[in-house]
């Protein structure tokens, strides 16, 4: 049985520059992930399927849909006589959540699927199945702090950015990606003309970095906010709580997280969001 995590990615920034011919919006999105996740197994064999249980399993959606399905299908396209087998996944990330919980699900199959064949991580043919599975899917394929461009497909280097304390919240509000895309009312060949994103590197230190990121901007926060409100209340409440260097939301939202000094001032504040809001899912994390 091999196994491995599907971290949570966390879009520190996501800049929208416009909507291409092709349909799909053109973005500049710092991504970076969390220890929390999914975990995904696989029993190596013939044939392929797959068994979902966990906290969140029930929103999973139909299993037909399911990315790990996906990933290993498109894989199993270009590598001839691929072996499959039997995955397990135990789904503990909130799902439609801005987290890229499918995705990174995808990728952590396409990660076993590369182990249990014997192929290098980076074989091209891995990042080409990751791009046929799902736009999240090539920057999960590695979970490392990096930008990520385009519509998802062009993927620049890892960072090395130092360990981010950060706390991650979840009102339970799904939210559909699409509706939030049709908000922002761009014509294909739009620009926004948006400002450029701020320089990001490891030197910055983590000082530097939170300096850096407040200059950044999520462009699909407003639009997500109309169609979940109860996203504003999410921010509100991280915005208040004593240490935050920074609140913002992750994707199209509903997830959003918070930037702190240190992990003790995450964990207090996280700490303080539990009990006054036991219905949302609260992490802390370290955010690289």
């Amino acid at each position: 049985m091999l196994a491995t995590r599907a971290p949570a990615k966390i879009n520190l920034t996501l800049h929208i520059l416009g909507r291409r011919a092709d349909g799909y919006h053109e973005l500049e999105s710092l991504v970076a992930f969390s220890g929390a996740g999914d975990i995904l197994r696989l029993e190596p064999g013939d044939d392929l399927s797959l068994a979902v249980d966990g906290p969140t399993a029930a929103a999973a959606g139909p299993m037909g849909d399911n990315l790990v399905l996906r990933a290993a299908q498109r894989l199993a396209e270009r590598v001839p006589g691929l072996r499959l087998g039997a995955f397990h996944l135990t789904k503990y990330l909130p799902v439609a959540a801005g987290i890229g919980g499918g995705s990174s699900d995808a990728a952590a199959a396409l990660r076993l699927l590369a182990r249990a064949n014997d192929l290098s991580l980076d074989d091209p043919r891995l990042l080409e199945a990751a791009r046929a599975t799902g736009s999240d899917v090539p920057v999960c394929l590695s979970p490392r702090a990096r930008f990520m461009l385009g519509r998802g497909e062009t993927i620049g280097e890892p960072l090395g950015l130092p360990p981010l304390p950060a706390v991650l919240i979840n009102p339970g509000a799904p939210v559909e990606t699409r509706g939030v895309f049709a908000r922002l009312g761009l014509s294909p060949g739009e620009r926004t003309g948006a400002a450029p994103h701020p320089d990001i590197t490891a030197a910055l230190g983590a000082e530097g970095i939170a300096a850096a990121l407040r200059r950044g901007r999520n462009d699909m926060e407003d639009a997500a906010c109309v169609e979940a409100p109860v996203i504003v209340d999410a921010l509100a409440v991280l915005s208040a709580a004593k240490g935050c260097r920074l609140a913002r939301m992750s994707g199209s939202g509903a997830t959003c997280f918070a930037l702190f000094s240190t992990r003790h001032a995450a964990a207090r504040a996280a700490a303080v969001i539990r009990r006054q809001h036991s219905g949302w899912w609260v992490k802390t994390a370290a955010l690289r």
